[in-house]
């Protein structure tokens, strides 16, 4: 029994990691590790395990990366969120990137 339990905390720590990396990888530097975010979708979800294994080995992800981490399931997808506050000087950076995306996106629907 006790290698069934060695083998399961195996897949569990490598969810944790495979997690992890994405998680880091979607990461904008500009931002310092803040806003961070990880949409799975339902085939990536089938493809991990359980849904209770998934949500607490994302959040255990999010935790090594420093996030105060929610999970949400929302139409088959979940969505995993860092919910910190953001320092002030880190906010006004995605504001303004934000308006010159929609800027942009105006003009080019003109």
């Amino acid at each position: 029994m006790p290698m069934k339990d060695a083998l399961a905390q195996r897949r569990y720590e490598n969810l944790v990691d495979h997690l992890e990396s994405l998680m880091r990888a979607l990461l904008k530097p500009q931002y310092q590790g803040y806003y961070g975010q990880l949409i799975l979708g339902t085939d990536n979800l089938a493809d991990m395990g359980d849904l209770k294994d998934v949500r607490r080995a994302a959040r255990e992800a999010g935790r090594r990366l420093g996030w105060k981490s929610t999970t949400r399931l929302v139409g088959g997808r979940l969505f995993v969120l860092d919910e910190r506050e953001v320092p002030g000087r880190i906010k006004q950076l995605a504001e303004d990137a934000t308006a010159k995306a929609i800027d942009r996106a105006w003009r080019d629907c003109r």
